[in-house]
């Protein structure tokens, strides 16, 4: 009970920082003037990808009769922590880490121009970068869990249900 319910939480953590993080990489691409560079658009389409799973993946960790098979799960998981990882990485390599406030790194950084306000886009994709990071370890705990669950369930990895290899029949089987 006590892994549900970290499960569960794990889920509303993920939910809260990608919803942050398609708010922020959302607003960044309003804003813009002459076009966004792939990272940005790479990082919208994580958070995209992300929400639409946890449709999935929400209601199948709160119950789990309603997960279709528990490798599904394992699956958008490490999809998800795969995904959040590379953007993470892409968006901080391209950011690099100089100051906001500085106008010549602003004008002359490939995320901050293209906007009228290049501090403000810059803070945004600072955020952005650092919540990329909390979703990323939310996923790879959850990928964890959802793999130590599917073998509690007697689930293994090609697909079969049941005892294990070299286990002895029942009664019931003699």
């Amino acid at each position: 009970m006590a892994m549900k319910g970290i499960a569960v939480g794990l889920r509303l953590w993920e939910f809260l920082w990608t919803l942050l993080i398609m708010a922020l990489i959302g607003n960044m691409i309003n804003e813009s003037f002459a076009g966004n560079p792939a990272t940005v658009n790479y990082t919208m389409f994580v958070s995209a990808f992300s929400m639409f799973t946890l449709l999935y993946l929400a209601p199948a960790t709160f119950n789990p009769d309603w997960a279709i098979h528990p490798i599904i799960m394992i699956v958008l998981d490490t999809l998800n922590a795969i995904f959040f990882l590379t953007a993470g990485i892409a968006l901080a390599a391209r950011l690099e880490s100089h100051s906001c406030s500085n106008s010549s790194y602003t004008r002359n950084n490939e995320i901050t121009n293209g906007s009228f306000h290049r501090e403000k886009r810059c803070r945004e994709a600072q955020a952005s970068t650092a919540f990329l990071w909390f979703v990323w370890a939310g996923y790879t705990i959850s990928m964890v869990m959802s793999f130590m669950a599917s073998r509690q369930t007697g689930v293994n990895l090609r697909g079969r249900t049941g005892p294990a290899r070299g286990a002895r029949p029942s009664m019931a089987q003699v």
